[in-house]
């Protein structure tokens, strides 16, 4: 089962605007490593080499978490067919998150998830992280029972909100001024769901967004 995308939106434009999201998320770590380098070539600069030192190894260990993260949300990671592990799923998901505001609360019951609810739910995670930019918590959940997945990540803190554009995306639609490097990230969170037979929704209320997504991996397979 696929999901077609809009007459608007090729698939090179997707390839295009994951990658321009993907290159957003690792200018600021790679910049860091560039500016702290600079300051290490400086002999004049030798009074604060102990700082620059320090901002090399948060700032590649951000970018090789940022890396690893994305491999799996939006690459071929783990491409061969398999259950992946939850617990490593909340090891990329607490390293790439580590310096966000809103705290990262796992309750995942499932010990393993297939290559697309695995993929749904580290995407969601980074909706739910978006949704709380003041800070708060992103509770992540997931179930499976009878060939089903139920994924469900709730983010609850000050202005928690959904913008707009990200809530059309998800449903597969294009926002009303297009899709840019930040809008397309829920598109395609939305696809992988629909593309494996599933549905993901948003719902939200003062100070909470809540994200929930089932896949019917045996209704899937059947098709």
């Amino acid at each position: 089962m696929t999901q077609e995308l809009p007459a608007e939106l090729a698939s090179d434009q997707l390839a295009a605007l994951l990658c321009a999201r993907l290159c957003h998320d690792l200018v600021s770590p790679v910049s860091a490593l560039g500016a702290a380098l600079s300051v290490l070539d400086d002999p004049a600069s030798s009074d604060m080499h102990d700082d620059a030192m320090e901002l090399v190894r948060e700032s590649s260990r951000q970018a090789q978490a940022k890396l690893e993260f994305a491999r799996l949300a939006f690459g071929a990671g783990g491409s061969a067919p398999a259950t992946l592990d939850t617990r490593e799923l909340q090891r990329l998901t607490e390293a790439m998150f580590s310096a966000v505001k809103p705290d990262i609360v796992w309750k995942v019951e499932a010990a393993g998830l297939e290559k697309a609810p695995s993929r749904l739910l580290l995407n969601l995670c980074i909706m739910g992280v978006d949704a709380a930019p003041r800070g708060g918590t992103v509770t992540v959940e997931a179930t499976e029972a009878a060939g089903s997945t139920r994924i469900r990540i709730v983010s609850e803190g000050r202005r928690a909100r959904i913008e707009e554009a990200a809530g059309v995306a998800l449903d597969g639609q294009i926002p009303e001024n297009g899709l840019d490097g930040r809008s397309i990230q829920p598109f395609y969170t939305g696809l992988i769901a629909r593309n494996a037979g599933g549905r993901v929704s948003a719902r939200a209320d003062e100070d909470r967004v809540e994200f929930v997504a089932l896949i019917d991996e045996s209704a899937e397979r059947a098709a």
